[in-house]
């Protein structure tokens, strides 16, 4: 790959599609390709076909696909199982259809068994059963690694698997309906010090969850993108955790709330752990470089500066 390489980044409007981009043009790549779902609907094969007849893209990275938190997974298990696996099988059989010879593919932790082991590992893969709650959305982003799997053993190409950990940064989600635990502690910590209210949160706090800096995860693809690795399934994460509690401590202390945190242990507080081991990925030889405390800076920095496009709620 050189920078003149045309790269197709699916989903590059997203969190992770659009920190993508912005490294590789930061590392002086001029030739990347992006479309929106207007555009270029990825459930449609033939128009995916189509598109990679014309287009005939060199490298493509898959950051496209349907997501939502566990009530979204709920209601619509259908469309998170069908139209996950329509986007991925579209991009990866066109792909290969049109000899694109290097292909990665986004995940989520949300792959491995509900009751693996801590720190998950690569190999716990299919060794047990999925947490019910997005077990939808998980079949088919298993069903992704084994197609990428799949055409590296049968036909030689580089197509490679990164899963992610819990990621956060700029252009993330911060509906309190819809967002996931990090930047909604920052929306309402924000908030609450706007108004000068306590904050309360669910659970009791105890649960440990590992983060990862949006930006340090498309460095992880810059890496991918750069080096042919030897295996076809990476985790990508810091390896290190801390508990709801912390992280709500350490989000307040950066946002500068001076109220109370009221913690209502009569709800769930979920997986107690859920932690990567990301020892493939360092032997490889990449790991990653924020520290929480930056990321949380960062992203809340970035959360001000877009604060209009999220209505106000009563704390």
């Amino acid at each position: 790959m050189n920078k003149e390489s045309k790269i197709y980044i699916a989903g590059h409007r997203g969190m992770v599609g659009s920190a993508i981009w912005r490294k590789l043009e930061a590392e002086g790549y001029k030739n990347l390709l992006g479309k929106t779902s207007q555009e270029l609907d990825l459930r449609d094969q033939k128009v995916v076909q189509e598109f990679f007849e014309t287009e005939k893209p060199e490298v493509v990275i898959d950051a496209a696909a349907r997501v939502g938190g566990i009530l979204a997974n709920n209601d619509y298990p259908y469309q998170f199982l069908m139209e996950n696996l329509q986007i991925q099988n579209n991009l990866i059989d066109g792909a290969h259809k049109n000899d694109v010879e290097k292909f990665i593919f986004l995940g989520s932790s949300c792959i491995y068994p509900k009751l693996a082991p801590q720190p998950l590992k690569e190999e716990y893969l299919l060794t047990g059963s999925l947490e019910p709650t997005n077990e939808w959305y998980a079949i088919a982003k298993v069903a992704g690694v084994k197609a990428c799997e799949a055409i590296r053993k049968q036909f030689g190409k580089d197509y490679v698997s990164l899963m992610p950990t819990n990621l956060y940064g700029s252009h993330d989600n911060f509906d309190l309906n819809t967002s996931h635990v990090l930047p909604a502690m920052i929306r309402k910590f924000h908030e609450a010090k706007e108004n000068n209210k306590p904050v309360e949160l669910w659970g009791t706090g105890s649960p440990m969850r590992e983060f990862l800096y949006v930006e340090d995860m498309a460095d992880a693809v810059f890496f991918a993108l750069k080096n042919k690795l030897p295996e076809h399934l990476y985790n990508i994460g810091t390896g290190k955790d801390l508990t709801i509690k912390e992280l709500a401590e350490t989000i307040q202390k950066i946002i500068g709330h001076k109220g109370k945190i009221i913690w209502d242990s009569s709800k769930p507080d979920g997986t107690p752990r859920k932690l990567m081991n990301v020892d493939k990925i360092k032997d490889a030889g990449w790991e990653a470089s924020t520290s929480l405390d930056e990321g949380i800076d960062a992203t809340y920095k970035w959360f001000l500066e877009n604060e209009g496009k999220y209505k106000q709620v009563k704390i």
